[in-house]
């Protein structure tokens, strides 16, 4: 792109469409480029080993010169998730609410960087200059605290994002979603909306947080003899908040376990998000030593994580807190897609255990931090776009906010279901597709990143599906003879204690296939490891018609 030619405003999302989470979507005007949020996703059910997904960061180091800058929504981890990994790349000033700071500092400490991360505070209401675009911040409610939209004027026109929120006329502390605003820049004029679409599915307004404080009053008193044990998601400082405020109110002591609960409620309340009564707040190894009907523990593992607080407790593997009858467990939170089986694990461990438990399904001890239909429709309503982009969802979502944007109006040929690394284009003469960039999933396995790629990936795959035979043999190629060996060894295939005979006949194959491979002169390491490989899966295959990796391995005596 030359300098200075393109007068078109470009969207490129890298994230977030046709999947749920790793949301990032770049603006690129000319010399320009403004990143909004930077998520991770979490593995599917086939990526073995993989502990995280992050957006594909090519077209961004390809272009460092152009970044004026990376705006924040709010501090979720899949929005904020992959900062650390795209500051490992690149050095950009970073510009996002307090407590969303105060998670990304914390979060860093986990990281070492080259340089110190530029990292710029701001508040709802403020105006911040990057390059062309003048970005401002604007507050919604979500189900953490801090939260904005953002409306960013371009020299094509008005983009809003509405990052991930809903409208609670009651909310636990600060004010609802400025709706006033919003309406403001729909009079105004707004060129582009990118709206969340996470809870388009769902008919009616989302509940506000305070229906869960009035469960969990509730509760409290109804189970005013057990311990209670109430797991949630950690970001919520406004539902901690709540479950602190109660538990005092009953005279209880509260505990805090799990590495990212005690991190948030540290950040929250050295910022002033959360407002601890002085002698609330205890250690978790001190809960033994209170009865159970004073004392509550807040825990990570909503959501099933292996090795959270919850999950620890309900297999006994805490060594400050151990579940029986005289606890009751609330799980504050509902299972996102693919993390049921998790969940339900948890709770089945908890039942032998003799815990009570109560979930969202029964309880109602949760509510959403997404908009639901009518939500969505004034947002729509207020901000009158010119063009609409649905964000944030599997493509279902994304077609389903189609529908419900044409229901109210909107044009359909303004309505643009975009996917990951789609460029559309905007300038004085309309809306359109234009072209791609490179984007995708970069996968994190522990402390490497990118380095498991699909071959690795289906590698793992064949490796858990069918498992591993090792063939070992020394050869002397002098003498054209095998010095020892061969050797067969299984994992994952069959049980060797009880397969010797299926051992056995392998070990003669491998035997005739290096005997006839050095009967024919070959001394190419690579074609008679080749050769062997062969001849043993061809045998297998036939055999029990699985296909394990085969691996071979020679040394030369």
């Amino acid at each position: 792109m030359a300098k200075g030619k393109t007068k078109k405003l470009r969207v490129i999302p890298l994230g977030g469409l046709g999947e749920i989470g790793k949301n990032i979507t770049l603006l690129e005007y000319s010399d320009n480029i403004l990143i909004i949020d930077c998520g991770i996703g979490f593995p599917d059910d086939d990526m073995f080993g993989v502990d995280l997904v992050t957006p594909d960061f090519t077209y961004l180091v390809n272009n460092r010169d152009k970044i004026v800058g990376l705006v924040v929504t709010h501090g979720h981890e899949d929005h904020i998730g992959s900062i650390p990994y795209l500051l490992h790349k690149l050095d950009i000033p970073i510009f996002a609410t307090r407590l969303t700071l105060g998670i990304l500092e914390n979060k860093f400490t986990e990281h070492k960087f080259d340089f110190v991360p530029r990292l710029h505070c701001v508040a709802a209401g403020e105006h911040v200059k990057l390059g062309v675009f003048d970005v401002e911040f604007i507050r919604v409610n979500h189900s953490i605290a801090d939260a904005v939209c953002l409306a960013i004027k371009t020299p094509v026109g008005v983009v809003i994002h509405s990052g991930d929120f809903k409208i609670d006329p009651t909310p636990v502390e600060g004010e609802m979603t400025d709706l006033t605003r919003l309406g403001e820049l729909g009079r105004e004029g707004v060129k582009l909306l990118m709206c969340e679409s996470t809870n388009v599915e769902r008919q009616g307004y989302t509940p506000s947080e305070r229906k869960v404080g009035e469960s969990l009053v509730r509760f409290f008193e109804e189970y005013r003899d057990k311990r209670i044990v109430i797991s949630t998601f950690s970001s919520n400082v406004h539902r901690v908040q709540q479950i602190i405020d109660i538990a005092n109110k009953y005279g209880r002591k509260v505990a805090v376990t799990g590495r990212s609960m005690i991190n948030i409620v540290k950040a929250a309340t050295e910022l002033g998000y959360m407002n601890v009564p002085a002698g609330v707040l205890c250690d978790i190894s001190e809960a033994k030593k209170y009865p159970p009907s004073k004392m509550t523990i807040v825990s990570t593992g909503s959501q099933g994580e292996p090795m959270s607080g919850l999950y620890r407790m309900a297999f006994g593997l805490h060594d400050k807190v151990e579940l029986g009858a005289d606890d009751i467990v609330i799980i504050s939170a509902t299972a996102i897609p693919g993390n049921e089986k998790l969940v339900g694990n948890i709770i089945n461990e908890l039942f032998r255990r003799g815990v009570c438990v109560l979930s969202d399904v029964d309880a109602n001890v949760h509510v959403s931090g997404h908009a639901c239909q009518e939500e969505l429709k004034i947002f729509h309503a207020l901000t009158k776009p010119e063009y609409f982009m649905p964000v944030h969802g599997e493509a279902r979502h994304l077609f389903r906010h189609k529908e419900l944007a044409e229901h109210i109006g909107m044009e359909p040929n303004h309505i643009f279901v975009s996917e990951i690394g789609k460029i559309l284009e905007i300038d004085q003469n309309g809306a359109r597709y234009g072209g791609t960039v490179p984007a995708g999933v970069i996968l994190v396995d522990g402390t490497g990143v990118g380095d498991v790629g699909n071959v690795v990936l289906r590698d793992r795959r064949k490796l858990a599906e069918e498992g591993l035979i090792i063939v070992t043999a020394a050869v002397d190629f002098a003498v054209g003879d095998i010095a020892g060996g061969p050797e067969v060894v299984s994992r994952g295939f069959i049980y060797e204690k009880e397969s010797e005979e299926t051992l056995s006949a392998l070990r003669e194959i491998a035997r005739d296939s290096l005997y006839e491979g050095l009967r024919r002169d070959i001394t190419d390491w690579a074609a008679l490891k080749g050769r062997v490989r062969d001849d043993i899966a061809k045998y297998v295959f036939q055999t029990t018609r699985r296909k394990p990796m085969v691996m071979v391995l020679l040394m030369d005596v």
